[in-house]
């Protein structure tokens, strides 16, 4: 979890809730693997090669594919001359190294950070947020993003989310692959090979609900350090204001294929509004984001 120095507010409430989720979803992690290795002894060097494939490709290749998938398009100075000024200028008050920097081609209003470090980070807006927003608030919006990368939140939450999709693929093997009918059902180890997907559904479950719990706290997180870094909490409650309605203009067929990757984003395309919802939602509401940039920007007058 170390990193270079910047300028950046440090939050320790951050890097404890890191820590502590690394250290929970890797308990969990002994506990799936053991239970699978229990299970299917004699299958052991296939769930060594799935759980280290998987790993390896979450680590190195998941913000690539992300970023493929949300159609981050790489842009040189020449070609977004805006959009490089503003995170110059963010990387010369914030002293970190400048990250790649991308536009995808969508009217939804919105931008993300993905990188395991800040040597391979990459940050992008969306054509439509680049459209919509004024200078001050464009340079709130993207020093939110540069939060995570600063604090490497990003790479935590990749890693966290790793032991979910593992659940769901050997949830699918056990169902699919014939491992249930490799053995006889009086056979202990059978019976244990019969659970492994309701242990891996509630394995699944609680990633789930820890990597939410995460990615609701680093959202406040890069709030509050954006606004602090750039002294200017009312131009990113603009932004976050501003964004949240445009939302509600696009179309939906549009906001569904965003949704995916709703985690990465600086504003979901779907706010949830149900308590029930909330549990679940990868962002704090916008009233929880606007009520600390309001106290921000009342410590800051002072």
């Amino acid at each position: 979890m170390s990193r270079a120095r910047s300028r950046y507010a440090p939050d320790r409430g951050l890097t404890g809730r890191m820590v502590t989720t690394m250290f929970l979803i890797g308990l969990l992690y002994v506990v799936f693997v053991g239970v699978l290795l229990a299970a299917l002894r004699g299958s052991w060097p296939i769930i060594l090669i799935i759980t280290g494939g998987l790993f390896i490709a979450q680590f190195w290749f998941s913000d690539r594919i992300a970023a493929y998938g949300m159609g981050a398009r790489e842009v040189a100075p020449e070609q977004a001359p805006e959009l490089h000024g503003t995170i110059d200028r963010i990387c010369a008050l914030a002293d970190m190294p400048k990250p790649r920097v991308a536009i995808a081609d969508s009217d939804v209003p919105n931008a993300f950070a993905t990188g395991r470090s800040e040597k391979t980070a990459l940050v992008c807006a969306t054509t439509g947020l680049l459209r919509r927003l004024e200078p001050e608030e464009l340079e709130g919006v993207l020093a939110h993003e540069m939060s995570h990368v600063a604090h490497r939140d990003v790479a935590v939450m990749t890693i966290a989310s790793f032991l979910g999709v593992l659940a769901g693929v050997i949830t699918r093997i056990a169902l699919w692959g014939g491992f249930a009918r490799s053995r006889p059902g009086n056979d202990p180890a059978g019976i244990l090979l019969l659970l492994i997907p309701l242990i891996s559904a509630v394995v699944y479950a609680i990633s789930f609900l820890l990597t939410r719990l995460l990615s609701r706290y680093r959202e406040l997180s890069a709030d509050r350090a954006a606004a602090l870094l750039t002294g200017r909490p009312s131009a990113l409650a603009s932004a976050l204001t501003k964004v949240s309605g445009q939302m509600a203009r696009i179309p939906t067929e549009d906001l569904r294929k965003a949704e995916p990757y709703n985690a990465f984003y600086f504003m979901p395309a779907f706010s949830a509004k149900e308590s029930m919802g909330r549990l679940f939602s990868s962002h704090p509401t916008l009233e929880q984001r606007l009520d600390q940039l309001s106290r921000i920007s009342t410590d800051l007058s002072r």
